[in-house]
């Protein structure tokens, strides 16, 4: 069963989303069972990487907050992602362009690696406060993903090279009315906007899949033909 997801590095909500479904898949067994696609979305396309500040601080400038504000705000993310067994530090958080990280994992989705890479991007932005759009950061994180070096040292230093793939899906987001992430679509039937809790997704998962087996039964009977026997005719 494939399950889309349109997310973005550096939104706390798609990393506590991604637990969330990680953990109705664990809970329902079906780890095996699924495909999950990572799909390309840009919260700010015009975003500037500073590493000479703080993700706080760039969020009161965005929001036109106060920084004690802002900081609130994160502790309350804070809290709700540590629910989750995830450690978000928004004070180490660099501000940064994700474009260069989908392209990245974009290469990362034709290897088999999407999944993995996505995890230690993620990691990277919210728990290590490293910069993801620097390009020795994204090579290191390419190889730790298990992809080859050369090949991951090519991607990054080359703008073109998957930045059709990171528009297409962005665009494909616009086209489907999506406009905010985590987005989560099971088998283009259901569809699970924002990090809902976890019975959401488990009550999600339990009905998409059962729909899922059901078409794969029946796709099955329907295409495997041959001579065959009934009771009406004779075979002999």
């Amino acid at each position: 069963m494939v399950i889309e997801i349109w997310s973005d590095v550096v939104c706390p909500f798609c990393y506590i989303g991604k637990r969330r479904l990680e953990n109705a898949l664990d809970h329902l067994g079906l780890n095996k069972q699924v495909d999950i696609k990572w799909k390309s979305f840009q919260l700010d396309l015009n975003q500037k990487t500073n590493p000479t500040r703080s993700a706080i601080q760039d969020l009161a400038d965005k929001k036109g907050w106060t920084v004690d504000f802002a900081k609130n705000a994160s502790a309350q993310v804070t809290a709700m992602a540590a629910a989750e067994g995830l450690m978000f530090d928004f004070e180490k958080a660099i501000p940064a362009n994700t474009f260069n990280a989908h392209r990245l994992l974009q290469f990362a989705k034709t290897q088999n690696k999407g999944h993995l890479l996505k995890e230690i991007l993620l990691k990277g932005y919210f728990t290590d406060g490293t910069n993801i759009d620097d390009a020795t950061t994204l090579t290191t994180y390419g190889v730790e993903a298990g992809l080859d070096a050369d090949a991951v040292a090519d991607v990054v230093i080359t703008a073109s090279y998957y930045a059709h793939e990171v528009q297409r899906d962005i665009i494909e987001a616009q086209q489907m009315g999506i406009q905010g992430v985590p987005f989560f679509v099971f088998n283009r039937k259901y569809a699970i906007s924002g990090a809902q809790q976890a019975t959401v997704f488990i009550q999600t998962l339990e009905k998409a899949f059962a729909e899922w087996q059901s078409s794969q039964s029946k796709i099955d009977l329907e295409t495997i033909e041959g001579p065959s026997c009934t009771p009406e005719q004779d075979c002999a």
